[in-house]
């Protein structure tokens, strides 16, 4: 398979102009990650590069849904991600050395990962009945004791 069928483009073998790649993240490509709270998916991505004789900027658009653990029942939970960001090599206060490649697969990973949310749980009701049971079970209805 070719780097750019992993999403690693190689800037230096492109012409100058706009070019467009379709990145798609699959259960495998999350299922290889080590330590990320996302545990499958199916998310794809329009990028559009466009490429510059000093630098270069990225428009990417990412739609799909992933699945994270619920943080209150801890069954797996759908999670739509729907985003668009803009990604440019160079600010002019700060000059980057130029880039000879871009991972377009990871910078994709890294959108999905910033739209997840802090707290994710199901919906009201939607949660595992079984946990819920042993949740309202284990809570504490008495007031706190003033000091």
């Amino acid at each position: 398979m070719s780097e750019q069928q992993h999403g690693i483009i190689d800037l230096s073998r492109l012409p100058i102009g706009t070019h467009e790649f379709d990145i798609q993240l699959d259960d495998a490509f999350f299922g290889s990650l080590e330590k990320t709270e996302i545990l499958s998916g199916n998310v794809a991505a329009k990028v559009i590069l466009i490429l510059r004789e000093e630098d270069y900027q990225l428009k990417i658009a990412v739609r799909g849904t992933v699945f994270v653990v619920c943080d209150r029942c801890l069954d797996p939970m759908p999670l739509d991600i729907n985003d668009e960001q803009e990604i440019w090599s160079e600010d002019e206060e700060n000059p980057t050395t130029k880039l000879s490649t871009i991972d377009l697969s990871w910078l994709v990973y890294e959108i999905v990962s910033i739209n997840i949310p802090l707290v994710h749980s199901h919906q009201t009701g939607e949660c595992n009945t079984q946990m819920e049971l042993l949740l309202h079970h284990h809570l504490c209805d008495e007031p706190e004791p003033e000091e």
